[in-house]
């Protein structure tokens, strides 16, 4: 039996995808998350935490680890390439004995004295496994991860994933990314105003809300889906969301019904898919090539209620949850469980088979 790692290392979450394989053939599949957000728990406890989700697989000694990662955004480095050597150093004391790959921008698996020779490479790569996943189900289509933080849009071309960005400030520029997410978004940085009594009022720019909160109000997560820290350090109810809504237009729930906090929350639920639909004309624009006529995948915790719809409005008539091909959990954690399957093959050297469940 062959057992290979794929970890997806994110300034709020890990995600660790573990795959057995016999022979050609996938034999199992485990996904595992954890919220780590780097900037609270600190730098220094990374490998800490790496090591304890290894020992959470029950595995002495995987063939393989392969990494990607986008915690070298986080500002507790001062840099990506800091951010990258640090990653790269917190996986090696977590995994000493291990064999390990690190993804770059165009799908190679790296060592580790490949990936600090070229860190801005291996920085934010995580978008071209998912591509190179949706490869797998069609030469040419769309696949929009929309994760807790942000959402990627990786176009695939002629069986190749034709992303024009490269690193984040590219992605941006191009339309492939979007600083918005199903979690953890500010509220201040989707709407400027909102409605209410009639009136369109300017919200403050304070962390009152966040997505988690808008989401929650409308029935599109469960409590249990909201695995993130909230601003104000309380709970996920209802009433604990909808206080934080009010807050944003500087009022709480004795000014405001639960009414009027849902027609807020409605507002920048629509905001949100208008952020989407903006980058995937500027990815038109870019691209050059239109896409709505192919098929198009949609993952992560908040693809099928903000990456589908969108990309409905948008006029993708084709448009299929990726939980369909590989289970509802390797969707949420889509980067993780591509990268390991990627890795499973490099170490095989051919296709595998049962990858898909339909």
């Amino acid at each position: 039996m062959t057992v290979v790692l794929g970890w997806d290392i994110g300034g709020a979450n890990i995600k660790l995808t573990v795959i057995r394989c016999k022979g050609d053939a996938v034999s199992g599949v485990k996904i595992f998350a954890e919220y780590f957000p780097i900037w609270k728990r600190g730098r220094e406890k990374l490998s800490y935490k790496l090591k304890s989700m290894v020992e959470r697989v029950g595995f002495a000694r995987p063939d393989l680890a392969a990494i990607t990662m986008t915690a070298e955004l986080s500002d507790v480095y001062f840099s990506k390439r800091e951010g990258v050597n640090h990653i790269i150093d917190s996986v090696e004391k977590a995994m000493p004995t291990l064999d390990l790959r690190f993804l770059d921008v165009h799908g190679r698996l790296l060592t580790p004295d490949e990936a600090r020779k070229h860190p801005l490479k291996v920085a934010a790569a995580n978008w071209y496994a998912s591509g190179w996943l949706a490869s797998k189900l069609s030469d040419t289509c769309l696949l929009v991860d929309t994760g807790s933080t942000s959402t990627s849009i990786v176009p695939v071309v002629e069986g190749k994933v034709a992303a024009k960005g490269l690193n984040d400030l590219e992605k941006l520029m191009a339309g492939e990314l979007v600083y918005t997410g199903a979690l953890r978004t500010n509220v201040a940085a989707i709407v400027s105003h909102v409605p209410v009594r009639g009136v369109s009022t300017p919200v403050s720019s304070e962390f009152f809300a966040q997505s988690g909160d808008i989401h929650l109000l409308l029935g599109h997560i469960t409590a249990e889906d909201y695995t993130v820290d909230t601003p104000d350090g309380r709970g996920v109810s209802m009433v604990e969301a909808a206080a934080r809504v009010a807050r944003v237009v500087c009022a709480d729930l004795d000014l405001l019904s639960m009414e009027e906090v849902k027609t807020i929350a409605s507002y920048v639920y629509e905001a949100q898919l208008g952020q989407i639909l903006e980058a995937l004309k500027r990815l038109t624009n870019s691209l050059r090539v239109d896409l709505r006529t192919s098929p198009a995948y949609v993952a992560g915790v908040g693809g099928e209620f903000i990456a589908l719809p969108a990309l409905k409005m948008f006029g993708f008539r084709n448009v299929k949850p990726l939980s369909r091909f590989i289970g509802s959990e390797a969707a949420k954690a889509a980067p993780s469980y591509a990268l390991a399957l990627m890795a499973a093959e490099f170490l095989k050297g051919r296709e595998l088979r049962n990858w898909r469940l339909s």
